[in-house]
């Protein structure tokens, strides 16, 4: 039984100043603890997305303007702040062909490691992102079609992503291309290389 956990929560906040009311958000990656009476929270980790690019590449313009694209405050700002792999955002726009995506986190707010491991993580550095919905439907849900899943995981390997991970392991691909394990129940993780 897991004795220790990362849940990224995304936090959506609404402020008014005067007559304005201005929204914004962040993503908290919330660690947790397993102890004798429970779960307990040890530390809140917010996203830090940087402040914005002054410029973006086309693309990047692109899949911010993309309805079918769905991004959490923090991965706004990530994308705005210029520092995502040009492969994310040309994912995105691919996918978005297909499905509308509603993306959890991109580079803040994720941990530096993949949980659990020493491994860096693609997160922090601009070159994955992850999906919590596809088409409406929560990876999560039981009643989500796993075929829906293993589709988009496999468009998402088309789309240039060497490390697509989720709840269901589609058979094929390259080497280590696709990947499912427990942290990956509840959503699809695209990632790429520099």
């Amino acid at each position: 039984m897991a004795r220790s956990a990362s849940v990224l929560v995304v936090c959506r906040q609404w402020t008014r100043s005067g007559g304005e009311v201005a929204s914004g958000g962040t993503t908290v990656d919330v660690r947790l603890s397993r102890g004798t009476r429970g779960w307990t929270v040890d530390a809140l980790r917010p996203a830090r997305p940087g402040p914005p690019a002054r410029a973006l590449p086309a693309g990047t313009r692109a899949a911010l303007s993309d309805t079918r694209i769905v991004l959490p405050p923090a991965a706004v700002a990530d994308l705005r702040g210029g520092q995502v792999h040009s492969g994310v955002t040309r994912a995105m726009r691919a996918l978005a062909r297909t499905y509308r995506i509603e993306v959890s986190v991109v580079r803040s707010g994720h941990p530096l490691d993949v949980f659990g491991t020493d491994r860096p993580s693609d997160h922090p550095r601009g070159r994955a992102f992850d999906v919590w919905r596809i088409d409406g439907h929560a990876v999560v849900d039981p009643a989500t079609s796993r075929s829906l899943i293993e589709r988009f995981m496999r468009d998402a390997a088309a789309a240039g992503s060497y490390n697509v991970g989720g709840p269901v392991l589609p058979a094929g691909g390259g080497p280590g291309q696709f990947f499912s394990d427990a942290t990956h129940h509840d959503h699809v993780h695209i990632g790429f290389r520099a």
